[in-house]
This record gives structure tokens, C-alpha cells and sequence, in this order.
């Protein structure tokens, strides 16, 4: 019985979007240690140095570890084929300490990141990076400011910003469908170019289990979304599914 079990998880959707994942980094490599070496980490040292961790701070948000958020980064460049494309317009919501910018820079494009002033240390990291930031918090069915321009891609990674607050009983309380739709509908129609997309990437539950309950799903797959695993990609055109390679 054991037996079976584990061949049924070799078998499952999310093991098949995994294996082709892996497959399609693998055909189109980056050097991660080329990357990490253009990167200063005794300046990454210092800076921590300088904005040492909040207290009840988490540890294994080490940011100042760029050989990991390097490697964490790549594959998110890779997926999106932003080693292969041609130079584009991107947004980073929750943008961070602002290594995944740093990358598309690297690769041709153009970026802008939008995060709350809430860490200190990455007021240190994206002036080090040279990311552009605008300090702006995400709310429910609230606009987002206006930046007056249009991006070609809309990203935003492990995705926390969803959570409203933590019940009594320690779960967190979500954005409602509502919500969702107000924010989706915000990007495509005041941040996306006609064949822009916007990508949301979130973070398992505590359980184990996909952000992307049945009811979600369903939801998420009526605003057009292509759905792997833990991600959602959206296009401008709700009418249309868009894929994770450009095709220009």
C-alpha cells in the first residue's frame, strides 16, 4: 500500500508541472556563480551590520545570503524566460530587498518595485542594487498608486499580501474573491500593456497544502489564469490564457 501511495505522488499535477520545470531550466542554463559574483557580499555584510534583524524577526529571511536568493531568483527568471526575451517593462509587487530586479537588469530589462517601508535592511539592498522603489502598501480593493506607465510583466512573489490579519485560532484571514477581482482588474487595466502579464506566485499553507483551494482555483481559472503549481499567470485580456514563454 505504502508502494502505491508513493508512486500516485510520483504521478501527480504537481509532480508533472515540477519534472517540466526542472526540464526547461535545465535546456536553457544560467550561471548562478557568474551572477553572485557581480555581487558584493562583504557590502551585503555591512549593510546587515548596519540594519541588524528586528526583533522576533524570522532568520531564515537571511537576505544578506545571496548565494540562496541568487539561486531562489534565477529559476524565477528562468520560468519566465527572462534570460531568453526581449528587453521588457516589469513591475515587482512586494519587490523585497530587491534581487530579482537585479537580475532582470542584468538580462536587458527594466524594472520597478513597489514595497512597504517596513524593513530597513532593504532600503540598504536596493540602493546597492540600483532598484528602483516606491514605498506603497497593497490593501484590499484599494488602487494601486499611479505610476504612469504600462509594464509588459506584473510580478509578484511569495505572495503575504492577501493576509489581513490572524484569527484567533492563529489561521490567517484573506482577501475575499472580491478583493481579488478589484486587484487583478486594477493591474490590467492601469499597469498592463495590451499583451502584458501578470504573474502571482505564492507560498504553500501551513499544512502543506496549495494556496489554491478548490474554491480559488476555480476563481482564479475564470480571470483567465494559467495555474502551475503554486503560481497563477494572468493576461492583459481576461478572454485570453497566456503563457509563461513570450511569444513576440
Amino acid at each position: 500500500m505504502r508502494l502505491s501511495h508513493k508512486f500516485q505522488k510520483l504521478f501527480t499535477r504537481d509532480a508533472a508541472e515540477s519534472l517540466w520545470e526542472h526540464a526547461c531550466r535545465w535546456a536553457h542554463p544560467v550561471s548562478s556563480r557568474r551572477i553572485l559574483a557581480t555581487i558584493d557580499g562583504a557590502e551585503l555584510e555591512r549593510l546587515r551590520e548596519q540594519y541588524p534583524y528586528r526583533p522576533n524577526a524570522r532568520k531564515i529571511n537571511a537576505y544578506e545570503d545571496a548565494s540562496y536568493w541568487i539561486g531562489v531568483n534565477v529559476k524565477r527568471i528562468q520560468d519566465l524566460w527572462l534570460d531568453r526575451s526581449p528587453a521588457l517593462q516589469i513591475l515587482d509587487l512586494g519587490c523585497g530587498p530587491g534581487y530579482f530586479l537585479y537580475l532582470c537588469k542584468l538580462f536587458g530589462h527594466e524594472g520597478i518595485g513597489i514595497d512597504p517601508d517596513d524593513e530597513p535592511f532593504f532600503r540598504g539592498t536596493t540602493r546597492h542594487f540600483g532598484v528602483e522603489r516606491v514605498i506603497a502598501r497593497i490593501n484590499p480593493q484599494a488602487p494601486l498608486p499611479e505610476l504612469d506607465k504600462k509594464f509588459d510583466l506584473v510580478t509578484a512573489h511569495r505572495v503575504c499580501f492577501h493576509r489581513i490579519a490572524r484569527s484567533e485560532n492563529g489561521e490567517w484571514l484573506e482577501w475575499t474573491e472580491a478583493d481579488w477581482k478589484f486587484f487583478i482588474n486594477d493591474i490590467r487595466t492601469r499597469f498592463l500593456k495590451p499583451d502584458g502579464r501578470l504573474l502571482l506566485e505564492f507560498n504553500r499553507r501551513a499544512d502543506g497544502s496549495s494556496f489554491f483551494t478548490p474554491e480559488l482555483r476555480t476563481f482564479f481559472e475564470s480571470q483567465g489564469a494559467r495555474i502551475v503549481r503554486w503560481k497563477a499567470l494572468l493576461a492583459a485580456n481576461p478572454k485570453q490564457r497566456p503563457r509563461f514563454k513570450q511569444i513576440r
